[in-house]
């Protein structure tokens, strides 16, 4: 069972059942425990860290002019390992580290693991922070379950703070950010953002995937209450916002939590276990009860703290996997000789039963790219317990297909019809991500094959496909207009481009896709339910042909979605469906309003008496060349 306790409003000490449920790996509460906490009026502040096998460890920083020695911590007589003390003299703002001394006599400078906020990178000092805030989004709190839930739609829009938008070159703030980035997402109709790591990192170019402060927000954007203004001016517009968490592993920066006390405190000792050899950083030990407790309290303290509406938890198969991206020789199995990592397993499990337990209808949602089984299942189940899973095999699978020219296309209807035999099989989120437009990879555009048209109309087909198909989805920043360059992170999106005929039309798309998801309860209320899916024809290979049906609750009406993957424009094209009607076109990929051709129904198709694809009457439809079509029946009033 985890633990937590109200976040102290003073620099109170640690309680004996602080250090026990610490010391047992199941704290979940230890900012303002551990760190440095303001004394009332901010004048003065107690500090405590954890170093069990240090030899002094002080206080260092603006106060005392960096002097070691000038403000020495003392150790705690219960054995804990912790150093604590007061510094009547350090005040709001200042900066500050460590100066631990370890048993061999070397003197390490190290910013506090718990500190609430940092020096603006270069710089790597802790600052004296107070987290002070009024919040105005209670409402949307108290409806968030219910926005949430299984059945709900779920559209995150994936977002690089430092390169969504910028001014004259340089970062936008939060609060600038909250008003830019909030009516642009408003407009285009994501119910989420989620904002890839902001958790204070050295290097700007890791994304934020490099973490060293781990309670600390980064301050390349400004404080945390910059911050806090940005997620509450969030949800004030009914946005959500995720925040992408990395527990996996963090880098061996000389300020950072590698060799913290001069030993292996948070990270495996022996290299085939605490060495990254794919990030060239260093594994969380999740055997160690005291960094179970420190990754448990900075995943709630982001809900809890921050009002984070989910956390999305990076890289979880390096966690689960003791050989991952090691070959023969250079892992060490698990008691029982496997390659499952049990301690990884454990925490995971923790955390999310801490995250239901303590901030239910929050998210916690795993970048888990293996068929590990249940990954999105209760853990009394055999499961790992996440809300959702980022389905990896669906990008792959279709980002590939997509990538074909056409002619081949006939040859691989498999591969886009493939993730409807485990679509089912865990919670999905359908990612196009940013991983899929670095590297050389180029933008989605740059990846479709044909001349420029048939490049936009083939996005704006897969993006056609993408939402009628099960799962909830999340599309990169730069996506939403068919932006033609890959990201870069040094720079800001293609803005004037966005602006130009054809990637308006994409957006105009996107924006439609994302209302019609969330108006229709047949594209979302049973995304993770095979009663929500009916194939009605993907085996017509030579055509590249597919269609289905998305069904809601009973009572609702169902979405007929046809993709049609070659540039031929198709006539009379004969479908069957379960119910005579008229079916009403509600989206045609096609439309000139998105830059297409024009081909398409006239808004609605009547049914016919006539059977095919196992089903009493049929549509006889237009398919529009590179063109993704969704129908809703909407009445039988004139069935013949």
């Amino acid at each position: 069972m985890q633990h937590t306790a109200a976040t102290p409003s003073t620099a109170a000490a640690l309680a004996d059942q602080d250090l026990h449920y610490f010391r047992e790996g199941t704290h979940t509460a230890l900012a303002g425990r551990l760190g440095a906490a303001l004394h009332p009026g901010g004048e003065g502040a107690r500090f405590a860290v954890w170093a069990p096998n240090a030899r002094a460890v002080s206080v260092i920083g603006e106060w005392n002019g960096w002097q070691a020695g000038a403000e020495p911590l003392a150790p705690r007589a219960d054995g804990s390992g912790i150093w604590e003390g007061d510094a009547p003299a350090a005040r709001h703002g200042q900066s500050y580290k460590y100066r631990i001394v370890t048993a061999a006599g070397q003197a390490l400078d190290k910013a506090d693991p718990y500190a609430l906020l940092a020096e603006l990178p270069p710089a790597t000092a802790s600052r004296l922070w107070s987290l002070d805030f009024d919040w105005n989004d209670a409402d949307w709190l108290a409806g968030r379950a219910e926005r949430q839930a299984a059945g709900a739609p779920l559209s995150i829009y994936e977002v690089h703070p430092g390169s969504w938008r910028r001014d004259d070159g340089q970062f936008l703030g939060w609060r600038a950010l909250a008003h830019a980035l909030g009516e642009h997402v408003q407009a285009m109709g994501f119910t989420h953002v989620e904002l890839m790591p902001v958790t204070e990192h050295p290097f700007y170019g890791s994304w934020g995937y490099q973490t060293t402060g781990y309670f600390a927000p980064t301050a390349r954007y400004g404080t945390p209450q910059d911050l806090k203004y940005f997620i509450d001016h969030l949800h004030g517009l009914g946005i959500g916002v995720i925040l992408d968490w990395v527990p996996s592993h963090f880098p061996t920066d000389a300020h950072g939590l590698q060799a913290f006390d001069g030993t292996h405190l948070y990270e495996h000792a022996d290299p085939r276990q605490g060495f990254h050899p794919e990030w060239n950083s260093s594994i969380f030990n999740y055997g160690r009860n005291e960094v179970r407790s420190f990754l448990l309290s900075s995943a709630l303290f982001w809900l809890r703290e921050y009002h984070f509406d989910a956390l999305r938890v990076d890289a979880v198969a390096s966690m689960l996997y003791l050989d991952y991206a090691r070959k023969h020789g250079e892992w060490i199995p698990n008691q029982f000789g496997g390659r499952e990592n049990l301690e990884a397993v454990h925490f995971l499990r923790m955390l999310n039963a801490a995250v239901a337990h303590e901030q239910p209808g929050a998210l916690v949602i795993a970048e888990e790219s293996t068929a590990w089984p249940g990954v999105s299942h209760p853990a009394e189940e055999g499961g790992l317990g996440f809300s959702m899973k980022w389905n990896m095999g669906w990008m792959h699978d279709t980002l590939k297909y997509f990538g074909l020219d056409p002619v081949y296309r006939r040859h691989h209807q498999g591969q886009l019809s493939f993730s409807l035999v485990y679509a089912f099989n865990e919670r999905f989120v359908l990612p196009l991500s940013h991983d899929e437009v670095v590297y050389g990879k180029g933008s989605l555009l740059g990846r479709m094959p044909g001349d420029a048209w048939q490049k936009f109309a083939n996005l704006r087909a897969l993006f056609g496909f993408m939402w009628g198909h099960p799962g909830k989805k999340l599309l990169f920043m730069g996506g939403e207009f068919g932006q033609g360059r890959e990201w870069a992170h040094e720079g800001e999106l293609d803005w004037a481009q966005s602006r130009e005929p054809l990637h308006e039309g994409v957006a105009r798309l996107v924006g439609d896709l994302n209302r019609l998801y969330r108006s229709e309860p047949a594209l979302h209320a049973r995304d993770f339910s095979s009663e929500g899916f009916a194939w009605v024809a993907n085996d017509d290979s030579q055509a590249s042909v597919f269609a289905f049906l998305r069904k809601g609750e009973e009572g609702t009406p169902p979405v007929l979605v046809v993709s049609n993957l070659t540039p031929v424009p198709r006539q009379g094209y004969r479908l069957g469906v379960p119910q005579p009607g008229l079916w009403r076109e509600l989206l045609n990929t096609d439309a000139r309003d998105y830059g297409g051709s024009g081909v398409g129904n006239q808004g609605a198709v009547q049914t016919e008496h006539h059977g095919a694809h196992g089903q009493s009457h049929s549509l006889v439809l237009t398919l529009p060349p590179l063109s993704t079509l969704m129908f809703r029946l909407e009445s039988d009033a004139h069935a013949d």
